[in-house]
Formats: structure tokens, sequence, C-alpha cells
């Protein structure tokens, strides 16, 4: 199991991402153009959660958002894999 973060590492990597903390989850909000780009990045995201086993949960909502949010629930709170993960996903929006 990957180890938690103490307080003052989650503070210091969020300055290093897009994401913003609401309680033991990362957060991101996207706004796309329409419809189809929000079904590509979302499917964008699956792949690459697919492919490190590290998924988040996904909301489309609108006909044109998505919010990610980010947690390591076998831990039971954020971990370095989650911060990775925001980076990866920031590279796809």
């Amino acid at each position: 199991m990957a180890d938690l973060l103490r307080e003052e590492e989650i503070e210091s990597k969020l300055v290093e991402v897009e994401w913003d903390r609401e309680g033991d989850e990362l957060v991101r909000d996207w706004k796309f153009e329409d419809f189809d780009e929000a079904i590509a990045f979302v499917n964008r995201v699956a792949e690459a959660a697919e492919e490190a086993n590290h998924h988040p949960d996904i909301l489309l909502h609108g006909w044109n958002k998505v919010r990610l949010s980010l947690a390591n629930h076998s831990a039971g709170g954020l971990t370095e894999a989650d911060f990775d993960m925001a980076k990866v996903f920031d590279g796809l929006g």
C-alpha cells in the first residue's frame, strides 16, 4: 500500500499542479468547446488511468464540462501516486 503524504507534503505538491484539494481528494475541472471534446478527454483519461492502474472519479456535467477527483482509496487519502496521476491528466487536457 502507498504511504499517505503528510499535510506539509500535500501543501507543497499542490503548488506543482493545477488541482485543488477537497478533503482527502484532489479535484480539477475542465471546460471544453463541445461535447465531443469532453468525451475525447474522458477517453484519454480512461486510457492513462488503466495503464497506471490508478483511476479517478469522473464527472461529465453540462454538455462540455469534466471534473476529475483523485485519491488513493486503499491508502485512505492522498499519496505520491495521486499527484503523479494529476500531472499525467494535466497533460491530456
